[in-house]
């Protein structure tokens, strides 16, 4: 789908409740991918989330249009997922959004228990951010409150910045009213409006019912006094907007059809030919650079149907060049080489090689650089092992093994040794870098297909391999079976093996012993959650990268607090930032802890505050009383 036209900043109107939201949504247009990423907005129902994120959409493609925007709910997210699913196209739903360089994601809440959809969103999100690209996402609920979903989407989300959007205060309202008057063209007297603002509605929705209401009043009865808003407010559904609305809208849109008609009479035909077809194919994401060079030309080509046929039927193939390479690896179709029709030569014989087993599979995210991994006492014997397995791959730590719960870094340092292992064996070395789920559903399409020899060939041509995540070959005996042999062949030629995964090799349900026992043959290596020295070089980090001027104290303020994992840290930093922005003012370690404090109470120190606050009497175990009405109830507290 596409963004909205309608929904702009420039129609926005900014208040109180919602004024952190409005910066870090500019802050996200404006340079999409650098900040604020992940960006996740919530608030109830009717208070502006769909608006604000297609107008970043708008924002975006007005200052970049080559980039691609893609703005979908969740609903039709999920409806097509399901139809690639039953279509047999899950490939091409894959790279239709792996293309895309803005993803604006409406009601995430609606992911409550379904599995397939977060595992697919997880994927995306993990390959959008890993290429810098931007997501931003909206829910009426922060992400720790939408209930069934998998911690590590959670924690995904968790990682870039949440904002939320509050009611509008009676300005606001007031400044809402006021700016729809102006768009329709209506106005009312002194007073009224004003009136209408001091009814404190649950949301923006409910207050454009209102003006409706008060509209189709005064349209009906003449003009409205200050002493009769709020009787009308509260009158039942309002009559039918006047007719001459849409009759001004249908003339408006026959004054466009007349200029456009004009417009076509004076431009040549075979101009007006080729400027369909690269409106046309630039839409689908093809490159038109040889049709805009025709289009530029002072006189028809005298072979240029032929010429539109040609780039018709180049386009073809190299479709169904994709359709072929992705029957190998489903990300192998998203290469720009399938999208420009003067590459089909290129293209051609890349799926050749492809077919052959000759490609291995794709390679480390780019974006994780080993210089951007700070070491501290939590992870130093794991980013140890790591520079020894660089700096002598196949030689000592063979499997290397990453230990660490969700969010402190695994991920980080695999694609970053991948990296370094790319550049250290040059152009000519490939390393494969894939997420265990991904080397399932490949096992699975090979079996399917009959290509099994295929799949364990392109793996074997890799020079490393890092899987992420390889808890998820528990109990799946097939894949284990794989993966032992593809593990023997690695260790046997003296190529990297490297392992990251969220539980112990000798805890995951339902591994075998042979591959327990290879994974525990190298050196297993935990990545703990972040200490203090750590949580304060990364503050460090993270506020230079997001270009703040940060005094000592705030930083030591900020690594004082406690932190499970690395995306809480980054987190905190973009919400500093935008509380800076929204605020206009320099970060002190009271406006920082104004922004992260707002109840005023640490998390420490909440609980000591809340027995000093509360009546020792009530903390009595002796005195307290449980009333249980419901019978049911207490026998289901009882069960827990």
């Amino acid at each position: 789908m596409q963004v909205d036209p309608r929904a702009r900043f420039e129609n926005y109107v900014v208040g109180t409740a919602n004024r952190l939201a409005v910066a870090a949504a500019r802050a996200v247009a404006e340079s999409p991918g650098a900040v604020y990423n992940p960006l996740f907005v919530y608030s109830g129902s009717g208070l502006g989330k769909t608006h604000l994120i297609n107008a970043i959409g708008n924002h975006a493609q007005q200052r970049a249009p080559e980039l691609g925007i893609e703005y979908v709910g969740l609903e039709d997210f999920v409806q097509q997922l399901h139809a690639a699913m039953a279509a047999g196209e899950m490939e091409r739903f894959k790279q239709r959004y792996g293309r895309v360089d803005v993803l604006l994601v409406d009601d995430l809440q609606f992911l409550t228990g379904r599995r397939e959809t977060q595992s697919e969103l997880l994927r995306l999100l993990n390959a959008l951010q890993g290429s810098g690209r931007q997501i931003v996402m909206t829910s009426d609920r922060p992400p720790a409150e939408i209930s069934d979903v998998d911690e590590r989407l959670i924690s995904r989300l968790s990682g870039g910045l949440i904002v939320d959007i509050g009611a509008p205060d009676y300005e606001t309202r007031v400044a809402i009213l006021r700016e729809k008057c102006e768009e329709r063209q209506i106005s009312f007297a002194a007073g009224v409006l004003e009136e209408l603002a001091r009814v404190e509605f649950g949301n923006v929705r409910e207050l454009q019912g209102a003006l409706n209401r008060l509209s189709a009043h005064q349209s009906l009865d003449g003009t409205l006094t200050p002493a009769q808003v709020r009787s009308i407010a509260g009158l039942p559904e309002p009559a039918a907007p006047p007719a001459r609305t849409s009759v001004q809208t249908d003339e408006f849109f026959s004054f466009l059809t007349d200029i456009a008609s004009a417009v076509a009479a004076h431009v040549e035909p075979w101009k007006v030919r080729i400027g369909e077809a690269v409106a046309y194919w630039s839409g689908e994401g093809y490159r038109t650079s040889a049709l805009e060079t025709m289009m530029s030309m002072s006189e028809a080509p005298p072979n240029y149907e032929s010429l539109l046929r040609g780039y018709g039927q180049a386009v073809e193939q190299l479709r169904e060049l994709e359709r072929q390479v992705t029957t190998v690896d489903a990300r192998l179709g998203g290469s720009d080489l399938f999208r420009d029709p003067e590459r089909l030569a290129e293209a051609t014989t890349f799926v050749q090689n492809a077919l052959a087993g000759a490609v291995p599979p794709g390679g480390p995210q780019p974006a994780f650089a080993r210089n951007g991994f700070e070491e501290s006492a939590a992870n130093q014997m794991a980013v140890r092992a790591a520079d020894v397995v660089i700096a002598e791959p196949g030689q000592r730590y063979n499997p290397l093994f990453l230990l660490g719960p969700t969010g402190v870094g695994k991920t980080h340092l695999l694609n970053a040794i991948g990296n370094e292992l790319q550049l250290r064996f040059g152009a000519g070395g490939r390393v494969a870098c894939v997420s265990a789920q991904l080397f399932i559903e490949e096992l699975i399409a090979a079996l399917q297909e009959g290509t099994v020899e295929r799949f364990r060939a392109r793996y074997r041509a890799a020079d490393a391999l890092l899987i992420d995540d390889v808890q998820f070959v528990g109990s799946k005996e097939r894949t284990q079976e794989e993966l032992f042999h593809v593990f023997n062949h690695f260790h046997a030629a003296g190529k990297q093996l490297v392992f990251a995964s969220d539980i112990a090799p000798r805890n995951i349900e339902g591994l075998e012993d042979r591959l327990r026992s290879r994974f525990e043959g190298g050196l297993v290596a935990e990545i703990g959650q972040p200490d203090r020295p750590l949580r304060e070089k990364l503050f460090i980090r993270f506020v230079a990268d997001a270009r703040l001027s940060v005094p000592p104290e705030v930083i030591a303020y900020l690594a004082d607090r406690p932190a499970t994992s690395v995306r809480e840290l980054m987190g905190t930093v973009q919400r500093l930032r935008a509380g800076l922005e929204s605020l206009g003012v320099a970060a002190t370690l009271a406006t920082a802890r104004q922004i992260l404090e707002p109840s005023g109470m640490t998390p420490s120190s909440a609980p000591i505050a809340v027995r000093q606050a509360a009546d020792t009497f009530f903390l009595d175990d002796e005195k307290i009383v449980w009333e249980w009405p419901d019978v049911a109830g207490r026998l289901v507290e009882e069960l827990r």
